[in-house]
Formats: C-alpha cells, sequence, structure tokens
C-alpha cells in the first residue's frame, strides 16, 4: 500500500524550485562558473603535485630515519650479551628496517618523478594558453555561452521593461480607484469633479490593458525563444562537461597509482619482509641457545686437560742467506737419500720449510749444516728444510 502510494507520488511532476537571487545556470553571466571551473582545474593540479611532493618529503625522511635507527642500534646490538638465535632475531629488524627504508624512499622517488612528472606533462597538453585571454578552452566556452545567451538575455531586457512599465500601470490604476472611492464618499465634491476623476481611473485602467498586452506578447517572445536558447547552451554546456569528464578521469587514474605507491600493506616486498621477521623471530630457540652458550662459553668447550707433555728441542731459526753464501758443496748431497722417522710435530713457517707429524718417514738428502737444518724430500714429493734434530735415523 505505501510503495504504490511512494510510487504515485514520485510520478507527480515537481515544481521548479524558486531561485529568488537569480543563481541559475540560465540567468545571465551565470554560465561564467562552468567557464572558470577550467582555471580551478588547472590550479587543482598544482595543488595535487605540491601536495604529493610534500608527502614525498615525509616519505624520504621517513626512509632516512628509519635506517639512521637501525644503523645506531645494529652497532649497539652487536656489542650486547645476546647470543644465538635471540641475537639473530633481533638482528633481523634491522635488515628488515633496511629494506623498508629502501622501499619508503622509492615510494618518495615514485611520486615526484612518475606521479608528479605526469601530472605535469598532462596540465600542459591539456591546458593550452590563448595569447592575451588565458587558457584557450575558457577562451571558447565563455565565447560560445556568450553568443548563445545575447539574444536571450536582450529579450529578458525588453520584458524586464514590460514588465515595470506594467507594475506601474497597475499602480496607477489602484491610485485612481482609490481616488474614486474617497470622491464618492465625499459628498461636497462637485459632480463635474467625480467625472473627471472617473474618467482618469478609466484612462489608467486603459493603459494597464495596454501594458498588460505588451507584457504578455513580450513573455511570449520569450518563452517561444527559450527552448532554443536552452538546446544551444545545454550543447556548449555538454562540450564542457565532456572536457571536465577526461580531466576527472585522468585525476582518478593519478590517485590510484599513488594510492598503489602509497598503499605497502598490498607490497608484495613488504609482505615478504615482515614474513621473513616472523620466521626468524618463530625460529628462536632457547634449547640451541643454551647449547651454543654450553658448547662456546661452557662446559661444553674443548678444554686442554693436564697431562704429561713431550719435550721438544728448542729450534734455531734458520738464516737463508747465510746458508746461501756458503754454497752447497759444503752440503754432499746424498745419493738416494736416508730414510728419517719424525719424532715430534713441526709446522713450517716459510714457504721452502716443511711440515710434518710425529712418527712421519720421509728422506733426508742433504747432510745437516752448522745452523742445524737439514734438507728432505717428504713421501708426496714436496722437497724443503726441517730441523735436524726433529728427526732420527729410521733403521
Amino acid at each position: 500500500m505505501w510503495e504504490e502510494s511512494d510510487r504515485a507520488m514520485a510520478s507527480r511532476p515537481k515544481e521548479p524550485a524558486e531561485d529568488p537571487r537569480k543563481q541559475s545556470f540560465w540567468m545571465p553571466g551565470n554560465y561564467v562558473r562552468t567557464v572558470h571551473r577550467t582555471e580551478q582545474s588547472f590550479q587543482a593540479c598544482n595543488d595535487i603535485v605540491a601536495c604529493f611532493t610534500e608527502r614525498a618529503k615525509v616519505e624520504k625522511q621517513y626512509a632516512q630515519q628509519l635506517s639512521q635507527w637501525s644503523n645506531k642500534w645494529k652497532a649497539i646490538v652487536d656489542s650486547r650479551p645476546l647470543y644465538g638465535s635471540l641475537m639473530r632475531a633481533w638482528q633481523c629488524f634491522f635488515t628488515s628496517t633496511e629494506r623498508l627504508s629502501a622501499l619508503h624512499s622509492s615510494i618518495a622517488q615514485s611520486l615526484t618523478e612518475e606521479e608528479g612528472e605526469r601530472v605535469k606533462t598532462w596540465q600542459k597538453e591539456t591546458f593550452p594558453k590563448k595569447i592575451f585571454c588565458g587558457f584557450r578552452e575558457s577562451y571558447k566556452s565563455n565565447t560560445s555561452f556568450s553568443r548563445a545567451q545575447k539574444p536571450w538575455s536582450k529579450k529578458l531586457q525588453k520584458l524586464e521593461k514590460v514588465r515595470v512599465a506594467y507594475h506601474r500601470s497597475c499602480q496607477k490604476e489602484q491610485a485612481a480607484l482609490d481616488k474614486e472611492k474617497q470622491a464618492n464618499e465625499n459628498s461636497e465634491m462637485s459632480e463635474e469633479k467625480k467625472q473627471k476623476i472617473r474618467e482618469a481611473k478609466e484612462k489608467t485602467a486603459e493603459e494597464k490593458e495596454k501594458a498588460k498586452d505588451r507584457y504578455e506578447k513580450m513573455l511570449e517572445d520569450v518563452s517561444s525563444y527559450t527552448p532554443r536558447y536552452m538546446e544551444e547552451m545545454e550543447a556548449i554546456f555538454e562540450e564542457t562537461q565532456e572536457e571536465e569528464r577526461k580531466r576527472i578521469s585522468f585525476l582518478k587514474q593519478v590517485f590510484l597509482s599513488i594510492h598503489r605507491h602509497l598503499d605497502i600493506t598490498n607490497n608484495e616486498s613488504v609482505k615478504a619482509v615482515y614474513s621473513e621477521l616472523h620466521q626468524t623471530l618463530m625460529s628462536i630457540d632457547e634449547q640451541d641457545d643454551l647449547k651454543w652458550w654450553k658448547n662456546n662459553h661452557g662446559p661444553g668447550m674443548p678444554t686442554d686437560w693436564p697431562k704429561i707433555e713431550q719435550w721438544v728441542p728448542p729450534i734455531k731459526k734458520l738464516n737463508r742467506k747465510k746458508r746461501d753464501q756458503k754454497g752447497k758443496e759444503s752440503r754432499p748431497v746424498m745419493i738416494g737419500g736416508v730414510k728419517v722417522r719424525a719424532l715430534y710435530d713441526y709446522v713450517g713457517e716459510e714457504a721452502d720449510e716443511l711440515s710434518f707429524k710425529a712418527g712421519e718417514i720421509f728422506l733426508k738428502v742433504e747432510e745437516e749444516d752448522d745452523q742445524g737444518w737439514c734438507r728432505g724430500v717428504l713421501t708426496g714429493g714436496k722437497e724443503g728444510f726441517y730441523p735436524a734434530n726433529y728427526v732420527e735415523v729410521a733403521e
């Protein structure tokens, strides 16, 4: 029942809203609001670029602050007594922060170099200027609106004149009626004078009818021209609407693109940062950490327990220069060599020295010199010097 009533009310023609201040688009000169929309759109582009350039600075400053925070605490954490998986988890906050810092730096760069330049380039192409006349689009639409409205405005001015004349004649007629009424009520006034008042009243009535007729004819003229006026104005208005639609559509894409840059919640790299950080935090293992501490700083550390230490003969450092000066002729070379067995471990300190383990057998190929060194050849074929008192002849 209520739905039928609602539909019936909706189908009734609505009375046009009153416009006492004559702000309607159709009134003379009010199309300028639409004309000025071009300049306003141009300024909006400037504001958008300035707005997000400032946001880019915020992103850049935030990236710098993240990096500064990470560097400061990374150095501090390295000197703190944490260890193992707990230390790795703490350090992971800094590596993830560095990645976020790089991300926000790239956001700042995208806002200025991509979106800012994109809007500026489009703005330059979309708002060509006409010398001394502002924007070409504004000049064109203003000229078109003015040309379409001029005939209707002239008719409207004439209509206003005849309206004023009609209302003035109505006022005169009313004054004449009031005067006639007073005359009729005045018994002392002569009949001749009353007749003149009646004639004046009739004359004002005739003038009022003539003014009304002119008013109605002028109104009919304006009304008959109005559809043509509306058609021309709407056609021009739709052209401006289409230009504005293109601007709105472009700026919508710009806003969506900016949103994609700023919406880090859907950024896969950010998701990866926090996912890896979460995995690192979840990998904190108290048992592994305690075991690491035990093996590196506790009972599990390798220890050299007290035991009998074999005496190792002292070694006189080989003076190679002195040895070379005496020449090889003073040190007879053994044909085939003599097998010797190492009594102690020895690690060569120079490239031309042999290294061996106690019990290892190799060949002595040159007799001991006056510095206590011999030349030998290991099983693998390497030849070099070794301390003579570290070996014995193998039987």
